[in-house]
């Protein structure tokens, strides 16, 4: 991972190209199309589908080196595996045609792209299903260790939509009465695909996060930093650190040593975080009491302490490295689930900076994971709303078509 490249951000417009061009293929199949090519025309469509899935796993991997910390790495990974989707099913329907060419058409074939939201709720129903169990067992160690609050049962709500929505795709089209008139197979058509393209946006993005929280998350950042930043959380009513925050701080001073047994560079500890209401002193001085008992010269560290979340946590210590070493290189230090969002705050606020993480309780990590996804579906909304309207927009024309 590289968070200071100068290298140019890497983008999609090969993609929007080629989407030009199956739009016109598209429109010229639909129009010359016949029986006898209809297996020439699904073969092409595959191989197309199958060049967009390369071009997406290419970039993701050119945004980890550019920027791990980006919505896009999320985007790129979740429609990937919605492009294999998309892919299998024509790589299937393409040898169907070529072995029964007089059962498939130009239009079966379309009706196989309109059926790829369904299938791809079909293929990855296996790992809905434990993912979801894992999330409410977890969350019921949670809330036997942690109390029950209503952040301690986001898992379980999440698991309950998430099998809902398998059930109502499968029990929505086994059970639905399509003997009626055109329209209203239509209308049965129209809800049960746009309700699987939102099912799908939303799958394919909370896959996405999981893929990069834990590619953050296990980053072990090079060994050449001036600076580390450990981001703060809530202290004890003694003003000593609670058991997330001792992580953090612990394997801090894990890489620092490290760092400095290989190649022999000190660094510079930034204690970030201010002090609350209900706080005996700032989380910035429990911190740098902390590492001072473990070892940690006072000269080394410098505390930040008027920050009151992850976001000021970056502004302000950005500010103490500008009048420091405005070159440095910079590092910082929290919780495993919360290193991905922490390095969108820090691409933010235009500080290059790569994170570590710090482990957490089994039990604690899949329910913050789930805050971590909802928090960042807030983010970029105007982004997120153009392309899900467009993924809906998409299949209301396709079923608008075929169910003329």
């Amino acid at each position: 991972m590289n968070v200071d490249t100068p290298k140019k951000k890497p983008t999609l417009y090969n993609i929007l190209i080629w989407l030009a061009v199956l739009v016109g293929l598209v429109v010229v199949f639909v129009i010359f199309g016949t029986e006898q090519n209809a297996v020439y025309i699904c073969g092409s469509l595959s191989l197309f589908f199958l060049a967009v899935l390369a071009e997406l796993i290419i970039t993701f991997f050119k945004q980890l080196k550019y920027n791990p910390y980006s919505y896009n790495t999320i985007y790129y990974m979740g429609f990937a595996l919605f492009i294999i989707s998309i892919c299998t099913t024509l790589i299937i329907l393409t040898v169907r045609m070529a072995l029964f060419p007089s059962v498939y058409s130009v239009e079966g074939m379309l009706h196989g792209l309109l059926d790829s939201a369904k299938n791809y709720m079909l293929i990855s129903s296996p790992f809905i299903l434990f993912f979801s169990i894992a999330l409410c067992i977890s969350n019921i160690s949670l809330i036997r260790h942690e109390g029950r609050r209503f952040v301690n049962v986001l898992g379980i709500l999440l698991s309950v939509i998430l099998l809902a929505g398998e059930a109502v795709i499968v029990l929505f089209d086994r059970f639905a009465n399509l003997s009626g008139s055109i329209a209203q197979i239509r209308a049965h058509e129209i809800i049960f695909n746009l309700f699987a393209g939102i099912y799908l946006y939303l799958e394919c993005m909370m896959i996405g996060t999981i893929i990069a929280d834990l590619i953050a998350a296990l980053h072990d950042p090079a060994k050449d930093k001036d600076f580390l930043i450990i981001l703060g959380c809530s202290i004890r009513k003694d003003g000593t650190p609670t058991p997330l925050l001792k992580g953090r701080c612990d394997r801090a001073i894990a890489f620092y040593r490290k760092q400095k047994k290989e190649t022999g560079k000190e660094l510079i500890f930034i204690t970030s975080g201010g002090q609350g209401s209900d706080e005996r002193i700032s989380e910035s001085a429990c911190m740098k009491q902390y590492l001072m008992s473990q070892g940690i010269p006072e000269k080394q560290i410098i505390e930040e302490d008027r920050s009151t979340n992850t976001f000021e946590n970056m502004t302000f210590s950005k500010e103490i490295i500008q009048k420091t070493n405005p070159n440095g290189k910079t590092a910082f230090s929290t919780t495993n689930y919360h290193v991905f969002r922490s390095g969108l705050y820090a691409r933010r606020v235009k500080l290059p900076a790569v994170g570590m993480g710090a482990p957490t309780k089994w039990y604690f990590w899949p329910n913050a994971a789930v805050r971590e996804f909802i928090g960042l579906l807030k983010g970029h909304k105007g982004k997120q709303i153009i392309i899900l309207s467009s993924l809906l927009v998409i299949y209301l024309l396709l079923t608008l078509f075929l169910y003329r």
